[in-house]
C-alpha cells in the first residue's frame, strides 16, 4: 500500500470524524513532531478507521469506552466525544457507554469521562 494514500486516506476519513478539529491535532504538531502527526493520520485512520469491518459510529463508541477506561486521556476523550457526536451516537448514549466503563475500569473513570462528555456537551 503506498505510503501517500494511506495519508490521503487518513486525512480524508479524519476530516469525516472530526472536521477542522482533526486539522487542528495535526498541525499542532508540525513543529515538534511532523512525523508523529503522519503516523497519527496513516495508521489510526488510513488504516484502521478505514477498515470495512465497524461502521464510524460503532468505531467512536468503542474510543469513548477505552479512553474512558484509560482514564488518563481526558483531551482526547473530549476530541471523540465531539467525534462520535458528529457521527451520530447521541448524548445518551455516549453518557450510558461512559457509565459502563465504571464496572470495568471504576467509578474515577466513568466520573473523569462524565465530566469530560458535559464539558463537551455544553460547548
Amino acid at each position: 500500500m503506498n505510503t501517500e494514500n494511506r495519508y490521503e486516506r487518513g486525512l480524508a476519513k479524519l476530516r469525516e470524524i472530526d472536521g477542522e478539529v482533526g486539522d487542528r491535532v495535526v498541525q499542532s504538531l508540525a513543529d515538534i513532531a511532523p512525523d508523529f502527526a503522519r503516523y497519527l493520520v496513516e495508521f489510526p485512520f488510513g488504516d484502521i478507521y478505514s477498515r470495512p469491518g465497524l461502521d464510524l459510529r460503532s468505531r467512536e463508541i468503542a474510543v469513548v469506552a477505552a479512553l474512558t477506561a484509560m482514564g488518563n486521556a481526558a483531551p482526547q476523550l473530549k476530541v471523540h466525544i465531539q467525534a462520535a457526536l458528529n457521527v451520530g451516537v447521541t448524548r445518551e448514549e455516549i453518557v450510558e457507554t461512559i457509565m459502563q466503563m465504571a464496572v470495568y475500569a471504576g467509578f474515577p473513570a466513568a466520573l473523569n469521562g462524565l465530566t469530560a462528555a458535559k464539558e463537551v456537551f455544553a460547548q
